[in-house]
């Protein structure tokens, strides 16, 4: 894709907006213009170069990328209201990779999938209501629901998943509900993925529950319904018309001074819907545990996405990295079901020359839902710090394949900034 005069414009000028907080005696670069008493102007930047480097015993893949999201948010303070403008631009540096397999004239099989493609783009349009008891969002917007295990932006990536819908929260004392109608899933892909770009449909993702103190408990549903004629080629049935139903507990127990146990649980049903004709009833079950204390968290978990009839449990709109190890092995989860059991071992290090120092490892084994047949282990391990506004983050993932699929190794080296 060349990146296209016009577009890349739009992507930098916003940064115009940003000069004056720049200029300003005692300001911070990303800091609010006042325009007047009640209305402001905050200028937004996030600004990422990666590299990302692949080896499997077919093929491999060397991706530098640059990935830069700028644009303003003007605020009117006394009517709660907001509209934010987000452009998003994706370059590549060093493009030994293959960004878009699934478009022929830009698909570079000799190399592995990395999902970053060139890209311009339109990020974020909404306009926005906002005070302590009710939020409400129109318009091209990013939506991250409880962990991102159904529903994320996949901000791993560069080019960030965005919807076009309405939401609406509401919290009023313990009670909380968050209901979202979406007639547009954009996708990670890009500008240039064809039919991969969008897919339209109506999607609802519907949440309520209480609080109260450490404990929190909620229920919800997702209903998506794609359309018909974008499910096949580019989703297939499996993926697209489901109906979820989800109840989710998590918990925080400080147990003593310095230490916290963490806890979280869910269990959920899906089942086709719309035009899905096809006849399977899958689960899900999740359960974690995190003890942190003096500086170091242990973690230990385990996720089944079911298998019924064939026909697996599927969550196309989630935050999928983060789930089920970083080489990205399971995007989309086995016919026969997943089965995911892992422990992980992090460390925060108080170093003032390195603030925010962080280290981790975790390990997982994976087998089938259906048979319970081995489909591989990973070791991930990460490392990074964050120095004001720019964090430096290194990544690394090793999948033993033990019989499925490739063995699997994933290097990154990032660094961040953002305000």
């Amino acid at each position: 894709m060349k990146l296209r005069l016009l577009p890349a414009a739009l992507v930098t000028a916003p940064l115009a907006f940003a000069q004056p907080v720049l200029a300003a005696p005692g300001a911070a670069p990303g800091d609010p213009v006042a325009l007047s008493d009640t209305i402001s102007l905050d200028p937004l930047l996030d600004a990422r170069l990666r590299w990302e480097n692949v080896d499997t015993p077919a093929k491999g893949a060397d991706a530098v990328t640059l990935r830069l999201r700028s644009g303003v948010e003007l605020r009117h303070a006394p009517s709660h209201l907001s509209v934010l403008a987000e452009m998003e631009g994706t370059l590549p540096i060093v493009s030994h990779y293959n960004g878009l397999s699934f478009v022929p004239e830009r698909a570079r099989p000799g190399y592995a999938v990395v999902a970053d493609p060139a890209n311009v783009e339109l990020n974020r349009l909404q306009i926005q209501y906002r005070t302590k008891a009710l939020g409400v969002t129109v318009g091209r917007q990013v939506i991250n629901l409880d962990d991102q295990r159904w529903v994320g932006a996949v901000a791993w990536r560069q080019n960030e998943q965005t919807f076009d819908a309405a939401r609406a929260e509401l919290a009023l004392g313990p009670v909380f509900a968050d209901v979202t109608y979406a007639k547009s899933q954009r996708t990670l892909y890009g500008a240039d993925a064809q039919g991969r770009t969008a897919y339209d449909g109506r999607f609802w993702f519907l949440g309520g529950g209480l609080r109260h103190g450490p404990f929190t408990v909620k229920g919800f549903a997702y209903l998506l319904d794609y359309d018909r004629a974008e499910q096949v080629p580019a989703l297939a049935l499996t993926l697209a018309d489901t109906q979820t139903y989800c109840l989710r507990a998590t918990a925080a127990l400080p147990l003593a001074k310095g230490v916290k146990l963490a806890l979280a649980s869910s269990y959920a049903r899906q089942r086709p819907w719309a035009d899905n004709a096809a006849h399977f009833d899958a689960d899900y079950v999740a359960g974690e545990a995190n003890l942190s204390a003096r500086g170091f968290t242990v973690t230990g978990g385990y996720e089944k996405l079911g298998s019924d009839h064939g026909i697996a449990l599927q969550t196309p709109m989630a935050t999928l990295h983060k789930f089920n190890g970083w080489a990205d092995l399971f995007l989309t989860t086995p016919a026969a079901g997943l089965r995911d059991l892992y422990a992980g071992l992090a460390k925060s290090f108080p170093v003032k020359a390195l603030p925010g120092l962080n280290a981790g490892v975790t390990w997982h084994d994976f087998h089938s839902d259906a048979g319970n047949r081995p489909l591989g282990r990973e070791w991930d391990a990460s490392a990074g710090f964050k120095w004001r506004k720019l964090g430096i983050l290194a990544k690394f993932a090793d999948y033993s394949a033990r019989g499925f699929g490739s063995d699997t190794r994933k290097l990154w080296l990032e660094a961040d900034y953002a305000f």
